[in-house]
C-alpha cells in the first residue's frame, strides 16, 4: 500500500519542483523591496498612476523614505513644477505600451501620504519620463527609439531612483 500512495504523490512532487526556482529556493509571494514595476498595466500596489512603482519592504518597521533600485529613464520633456498632466502621461503611455511612462508630482497634489520624488534629477522642475531599464545598453536602445520617433526631440537619459516619501 505505501508504495501505491508514493507514486500518487510523485506528479504533485514533480510539479512542484518544476515550479521551484533554481537551486531549490521557493519562490518569493512579492518582488524584493526596491525592485522596480516597469510594466504599466502590472504596477506594484500603493502609487499613483504617474509614479514609476517599485516593490515596498513589508517587514513594518518605520522609515522615513523608501528607494527603488537604480534605473535608466529616458526624459521626454522638462518644464515648471506640477506643470505635467496626467492626460498628456496617457498620451505619452500609448506611444510605449511596454514601458511605464511617468511623471512627477512631488508635492503638487496635497496627499503627503504618497508622495514620490526622484533622483538624478533638478528638483525645481517637473518631468515626463519612460522607463528605459536598468543597463546603460537597455536604456540608450529605448533612447535611439524615442529620438527616431520625433516627438520628443530633447529626449534625454537619466539614471536615478524613485523615492517614496514616508509621512
Amino acid at each position: 500500500m505505501r508504495p501505491v500512495r508514493s507514486l500518487r504523490l510523485l506528479p504533485a512532487l514533480l510539479a512542484l519542483a518544476a515550479a521551484q526556482p533554481a537551486g531549490g529556493a521557493a519562490a518569493q509571494a512579492v518582488d524584493p523591496p526596491g525592485r522596480v514595476c516597469p510594466d504599466p498595466v502590472r504596477p506594484c500596489p500603493g502609487f499613483r498612476p504617474h509614479d514609476l512603482s517599485f516593490a515596498l519592504p513589508r517587514d513594518g518597521a518605520a522609515r522615513a523614505e523608501s528607494r527603488s533600485e537604480p534605473f535608466y529613464a529616458v526624459i521626454l520633456r522638462s518644464g515648471p513644477r506640477c506643470s505635467v498632466a496626467e492626460r498628456e502621461r496617457l498620451a505619452a503611455q500609448a506611444l510605449f505600451p511596454r514601458h511605464k511612462v511617468f511623471a512627477t508630482r512631488f508635492e503638487c497634489d496635497g496627499d503627503g501620504e504618497n508622495d514620490v520624488t526622484y533622483t538624478g534629477v533638478d528638483a525645481r522642475y517637473g518631468f515626463l519620463a519612460v522607463y528605459a531599464g536598468t543597463t546603460r545598453a537597455a536604456a540608450e536602445r529605448v533612447l535611439a527609439g524615442v529620438r527616431a520617433g520625433g516627438r520628443f526631440p530633447g529626449a534625454n537619459l537619466r539614471r536615478m531612483r524613485a523615492v517614496r516619501v514616508h509621512s
